[in-house]
């Protein structure tokens, strides 16, 4: 009855925390901590010190990519790929946004297509809901795939002792994703009315005004100043120095060694980012200021906060009721041990964040005596943003839709990414278990 009691006390602070936004999912955790330590004696858990700097790390060297124009050229190869190929949008759309953000580490380059998808769409008449919607949720999903996003970085943490390194996560997380998001656009292409047909849509064409904003609107094109060298050379530096972290996990005897150990994965990210930030600045010289002002760094020094907090109160709680928290729960993640993915989902919709949710819940799956291997398989689970529609791109589609067909409904959960999510998390789900099957 106590567990119950303070597990309702940490969702609550969870709840208000993913209420207030910003760093207040982490500092709720502090009161959380505050609560249990003070009221119900419980010694505090451990903080997970290599985890946030790891992450730091992985952040400084983004954003100064950003500074750099790195992630602005980015989005300009994105955007060009996107027009050259309109009539398959609702296929290319998204695959823009996973590679894209598989490379940067994060989904922030959605942001500057979503417009670009929007007009492109419209322009061939095809429902522009549907490439949007799946642009979104391939963005959200591919940070599992990204060897440099916060998530995966923390899974290599967790899963260092049991020898489970970069490649062994990625080789399930890549396809399992690439394929559950291409089956699931399969279906989304055929989602909703055509546009022609949408009712909205053509309540809107009949607004004079409407209409006199579409002809008066200018096909986006590509720009055309010339990109500065300083913005490629950013990007390289950043790239090679991700190839350099996914192939020295891979490889372990390419580390140096120490009394015959390698040097551990979270020391070797936080080295070769830090450097690859130096790098960033010292060849490309960007405004030190905006390094630190750009969206890449704020959202990164969130997450940084976010698991601070939360992760550390997670840890707390089960920490102290471990060996009640496996009674109750041993009979169901042996017999059907997929369904860990439900807790992970759940727990990404509450706190929006899917390294806060891998390093909150991943020990306890582990601890559970779940398989590091399953663990790998159900990860894409991390993936519920979706789930609510608060979520910065979602309501950035909305917006850029100007045919009214992407859209938040009337009861807030019947809106135009659920169906695109579930889909794309079910299909990919699927595939990730058949991959961990056969590789492991």
């Amino acid at each position: 009855m106590l567990f119950f009691l303070q597990f309702a006390i940490v969702l609550l602070c969870i709840l208000v925390g993913a209420r207030i936004g910003g760093i207040g999912l982490g500092v709720m955790g502090g009161i959380g901590l505050l609560i249990l330590t003070t009221l119900f004696h419980i010694q505090p858990g451990n903080i997970p010190i290599d985890v946030m700097l790891m992450i730091m790390a992985v952040v400084s060297a983004a954003a100064a990519m950003q500074a750099a124009g790195g992630l602005d050229y980015m989005i300009k190869i994105a955007s060009r790929i996107i027009h050259r190929n309109p009539k398959y949008i609702t296929f290319i759309a998204p695959a823009v946004t996973f590679i894209f953000t598989v490379f940067a580490g994060t989904g922030h380059v959605a942001y500057s297509v979503l417009p670009v998808i929007a007009e492109v769409s419209r322009k061939q008449g095809i429902r522009p809901e549907r490439p949007l919607s799946m642009a979104v949720i391939a963005s959200q999903f591919a940070i599992v795939a990204s060897p440099i996003a916060a998530a995966v970085v923390t899974a290599v943490k967790i899963f260092e002792p049991f020898h489970i390194d970069y490649l062994d996560i990625l080789k399930i997380t890549v396809p399992g994703t690439i394929l559950g998001i291409f089956v699931a656009c399969f279906f989304v292409n055929r989602m909703g009315k055509e546009l022609k047909d949408d009712q909205e849509y053509q309540r809107r064409l009949q607004d004079p005004e409407y209409k006199d904003d579409l002809a008066d609107t200018e096909f986006a094109q590509v720009e055309v100043e010339k990109t500065p060298a300083t913005a490629k050379w950013s990007v390289l530096i950043f790239l090679l120095a991700s190839i350099s972290v996914v192939l020295l996990g891979g490889v372990p005897h390419l580390r140096p060694e120490f009394n015959g150990t390698p040097l551990s994965m979270p020391v070797t990210i936080e080295i070769i980012m830090l450097s690859a930030a130096a790098l960033i600045i010292l060849c490309c010289k960007p405004d030190g200021n905006l390094i630190t002002k750009g969206s890449v760094f704020h959202a990164g020094m969130r997450a940084v906060i976010a698991i601070f907090g939360i992760a550390w109160l997670g840890d707390t709680l089960i920490a102290a009721h471990i060996d009640e928290v496996k009674e109750v729960v041993k009979s169901l993640v042996h017999t059907a041990p997929w369904t860990f993915a439900f807790a992970l989902f759940i727990l990404s919709v509450l706190v929006n964040s899917q390294a806060a949710t891998v390093v909150t819940l991943f020990p306890l799956g582990l601890a559970l005596g779940l398989s590091p291997a399953i663990l790998v398989g159900t990860m894409v689970a991390v993936n519920g943003y979706f789930f609510v529609p608060n979520y910065g791109p979602i309501i950035a589609a909305c917006d850029f839709d100007s045919t009214g067909t992407t859209r938040i409904g009337k009861f807030i959960f019947n809106h135009s990414f659920m169906l695109p999510g579930l889909l794309s998390m079910g299909f990919s789900l699927v595939f990730s278990l058949l991959f961990v099957y056969l590789y492991f």
